[in-house]
């Protein structure tokens, strides 16, 4: 951080005008007071510790940039954006707090969760500096902090979640660990947008298990389903069999559909017994029993 603080503070603006300052002073001295050596050495020389000094008195924080500026140790201000001024050796720059959203990644290995399943999780978090000076001031890495804090946070969530809660309700455990982040950082100027889980891996012995378990239970419901049916069929059937007993017309032409549904596809012949050899074999019996009727009759006369 210093370093790219020492590299910004020679600007190319302060530069610029240093030149520019620099170049028009050499010409009009030059031109005026050639013939005055010790004048020109002196001129020369200010113009030398302008060009110096002009570069650290002038800086210049991009839009999203805060600049920390100390005096003598002690806080002068918060610089930015665009060009501002410093007094050399006295004014310090302790640090830029950039005030776009940020990302930080983080997750949590071989964490058990409340009912003692290993689980490794991955999340992401978006943050961003709402208070520059307490950024500042209050901790030395809020940066490293915020990652600490996001770490130990999803840690107590697992730990405090069963497993299918925490495959099943994500939105919620987002919502949690925003806010419990959110609660810690708030000290530091920082506030938390958003979190988001992004993987939960669990161990593929139990992947195995809790796939056969779906599976069994998919089966379950469709055997529940199946049963259901039938019984639903069964009554259809059971009310239809009483509308068929109580109308034998019913009945009968349901029989012929049943024949005409069987036979109009394939071009099957059947052979139904018809009403009229039901009619001669009544005929025949009666015919029998009257000619056994003579018989016993004739026999009762010869005796």
């Amino acid at each position: 951080m210093r370093d790219l603080l020492a590299g910004r503070s020679a600007n190319d603006v302060a530069i610029l005008v240093s030149s520019i300052l620099l170049l028009g002073a050499a010409a009009s001295v030059g031109t005026e007071y050639y013939w005055r050596l010790p004048a020109l050495y002196v001129v020369a020389g200010l113009l030398v510790v302008f060009a110096f000094l002009i570069p650290r008195c002038l800086l210049i924080a991009n839009q999203w940039e805060r600049m920390i500026v100390l005096r003598l140790g002690k806080l002068r201000g918060i610089r930015g954006p665009g060009l501002f001024l410093i007094i050399p050796f006295i004014d310090t720059v302790a640090t830029s707090i950039d005030q776009r959203i940020q990302t930080t990644g983080f997750n949590a290995e071989r964490t058990l969760t409340r009912d003692t399943v290993p689980v490794n999780v991955d999340a992401i978090i978006f943050w961003q500096v709402h208070d520059t000076e307490r950024a500042a001031l209050e901790i030395a890495n809020y940066r490293e902090a915020i990652g600490q804090v996001a770490q130990t946070s999803l840690r107590e969530m697992i730990g405090a979640t069963e497993l299918a809660d925490l495959l099943s309700e994500r939105k919620k455990a987002d919502e949690l660990l925003r806010a419990e982040i959110g609660s810690k950082t708030a000290e530091w100027g920082v506030g938390v947008i958003s979190v988001e889980i992004r993987d939960v891996a669990i161990p593929p012995a139990l992947q195995d298990a809790m796939s056969r378990r779906a599976q069994a239970e998919r089966e379950k419901e469709a055997r529940i389903i199946l049963g259901s049916s039938e019984q639903d069929i069964a009554q259809t059937f059971v009310n239809a069999a009483d509308v068929y007993a109580k109308s034998p017309g019913a009945m009968q032409l349901r029989s012929m559909n049943l024949v005409y549904e069987a036979t109009k596809e394939r071009g099957m012949t059947i052979v139904i017994p018809s009403g009229m050899a039901d009619s001669f074999v009544g005929f025949a019996g009666l015919a029998a029993q009257e000619l056994f009727s003579a018989r016993q009759r004739c026999n009762e006369a010869h005796k």
